[in-house]
């Protein structure tokens, strides 16, 4: 309780919601190069909107993740915030439509992802996705062609993944085969392709099936073997969300599972050092599924400054913004109009990422049908946490897998039976 209200304090004093006439606080993380891309555009709406004073706070991801929350169920918080666990706090988002100049543009351009960021039954507009991502493997092509391992092909499974990249991680020397970043989103849409189904008929979490232990299961067993990085996950505790970019970025991995949002910060950081290539998600039993998702700019219903907020929110939702915003940061737009118009100029010289991109767009076609549910249910986030957390408890020999599965429906129960 004590390092609860330590956290809510420190929080409420660096980024709580000001009462200051046309300030509006933004609470910013950043996976790669879009922090500095959403300075310039916050300095350029503060030089054209002189009554607003724009503040970026620009955060650690894990504050995003647990600290957000406990500001916001304190009444308190910025006033708007780029989140992914958007389902979950979508009661303390703040509905726009009042406030906005031309709500049917919203409505048009961010509708496809809307439910995303409400209540369930609600037309609420609360804010947009800064881009869609999608999750997804990337390869270290330099490093498989130097042990003459051929990079596996299409339809290839998570077992010929590991395989192929355990092979090329014994003869370059590398840490180990993979890794898979410590977040239960991570491994879900790896679950769904050995058919797992979070959802029960009634709305409900389900019990942990089969498909789910299937995947849990091949996560323990590899790093059991060594082939997967074990310190990503069990080098943490509870859901805390632990990426492995950076071993990849070093070439201590030859495989990584991550998602499309890693395209710039590779781009940014590995430069020539090596030819890397997405590989679109491994195959399971039912199918190659990844998880779609992405960030969101949502304003936050404790604001003082709701019309100070909306002009904000329309200028950061507009075409051309959001255009430049996606071919900056090299992410794939979830703006209709930009969408539907096509012909975006990434910025970049680097002859990995286009056919990066190109690759995650056309795995977006094998989303399984429980994947794509996922990003609107509003118990995905509990289910994540609670994936995360007893799964590496298996890896650090904490807890047996049949114990780690009991306790997952344990937990998850818990947060539900709280939540209501």
């Amino acid at each position: 309780m004590k390092n609860t209200m330590i956290a809510l304090a420190l929080g409420a004093s660096l980024m709580g919601t000001t009462a200051l006439a046309g300030d509006v606080r933004l609470m910013w993380y950043s996976d790669g190069v879009e922090g500095e891309v959403m300075k310039d555009l916050v300095a350029r709406f503060n030089a054209e909107n002189p009554g607003i004073n724009v503040i970026l706070d620009e955060v650690a991801y894990k504050v995003v993740q647990e600290q957000l929350q406990i500001q916001l169920e304190a009444g308190s918080g910025p006033d708007i915030a780029r989140v992914t666990n958007i389902k979950t706090l979508a009661p303390h988002w703040l509905d726009l439509t009042p406030y906005l100049a031309d709500p049917d543009y919203w409505r048009t351009n961010f509708g496809a992802h809307a439910d995303w960021m409400r209540t369930d039954g609600s037309d609420a507009i609360t804010g947009f996705m800064t881009q869609l991502t999608l999750t997804g493997g990337f390869a270290n092509a330099t490093l498989f062609e130097q042990a003459g391992v051929a990079l596996p092909g299409e339809g290839a499974t998570w077992d010929d993944w590991v395989n192929a990249a355990d092979q090329v991680a014994k003869s370059q020397g590398t840490a180990a085969a993979f890794a898979i970043d410590r977040s239960g989103h991570r491994i879900s849409g790896p679950n769904v392709s050995y058919g797992a189904d979070y959802i029960g008929a009634d709305g409900m979490p389900a019990p942990v099936d089969d498909g789910t232990k299937a995947f849990a299961a091949k996560l323990v067993g590899w790093v059991e073997g060594g082939q997967m990085l074990r310190d990503t996950w069990v080098a943490a505790s509870g859901s805390t969300y632990r990426a492995a970019a950076d071993d990849f970025i070093n070439a201590a991995i030859p495989f990584y599972y991550s998602g499309s949002w890693q395209i710039a910060n590779l781009s940014t950081k590995i430069g020539d050092g090596f030819d890397w290539v997405a590989t679109g998600s491994p195959c399971g039993t039912a199918g190659c599924s990844g998880l779609a998702g992405g960030a969101a700019l949502v304003a936050v219903k404790y604001t003082q400054n709701a019309e100070e907020v909306a002009k904000v929110m329309e200028y950061f939702a507009r075409e051309d913004i959001v255009k430049e915003f996606s071919e900056r940061t090299l992410f794939l737009p979830a703006h209709a109009g930009v969408a539907a118009a096509g012909g975006l100029n990434w910025q970049t010289d680097d002859v990995n990422v286009g056919a990066a991109l190109d690759a995650y767009v056309a795995a977006a076609g094998d989303i399984l049908p429980a994947a794509g549910a996922l990003p609107a249910w509003k118990w995905a986030s509990p289910v994540y946490g609670a994936l995360v957390n007893r799964i590496s408890q298996v890896m650090a020999g904490e807890l047996t897998l049949d114990d780690a599965f009991a306790r997952i429906d344990q937990d998850i129960a818990e947060q539900v039976a709280a939540a209501q």
